[in-house]
Formats: structure tokens, sequence, C-alpha cells
């Protein structure tokens, strides 16, 4: 699939929570696969995550592909929030 069709769709967690827009994604460039998804998250995934909104700019977390269940109008995941919170594969950056 070509990642540019990714972007913009809302990514859901697998208990139906918004978590955000995929904006991107990181490609292993030896195997030229996409390893991860950039996810702009919603104010309530913020709230979730207690990350706090930059005056500038937006939070996004870095998603492994693996955590993908299926894609769709969305893209679901097979996390649900909790699930999320307690990873350490999500990585946090903030964009401007």
């Amino acid at each position: 699939m070509n990642i540019g069709k990714l972007n913009w769709k809302k990514v859901v967690t697998k208990d139906a929570f918004t978590l955000g827009e995929v904006q991107g994604g990181d490609m292993d460039t030896k195997t030229w696969q996409f390893t991860h998804l950039h996810i702009s998250l919603t104010d309530e995934a913020l709230k979730e995550f207690t990350l706090n909104k930059p005056f500038l700019g937006q939070v996004l977390v870095c998603l492994p592909v693996d955590y993908i269940q299926e894609v769709d109008d969305t893209i679901t995941l097979n996390k649900s929030l909790q699930e999320l919170k307690n990873t350490e594969e999500c990585q946090e950056y903030i964009t401007k």
C-alpha cells in the first residue's frame, strides 16, 4: 500500500477510542518496508496520555505497523488505549 493513501486517515484503537490521524511514517531503507506510522494525537488522546499540546505545532506518536489490525476508511489498531499507554514502543515528538 502507498503510504500517501494512509495520510489523514483516522486511527482508532480496538476499544473504539479515536487516537488521531496519520501524518506520515518511517521506512527501513534496507528492506524498503514501512515500520512505523506517525499519528497526530487528538486533544482527547493528549489528555489520556497526559501530554500537553504545544502552542504551535502538534504532538505525534510513532506506532509500529505491527499494531495495525485493519485498514479501511479508518485504521483500526489491534491494541486498546490502555495497552498503548503501557507500551514502550510509542515514541513522542513535537512538530512545528
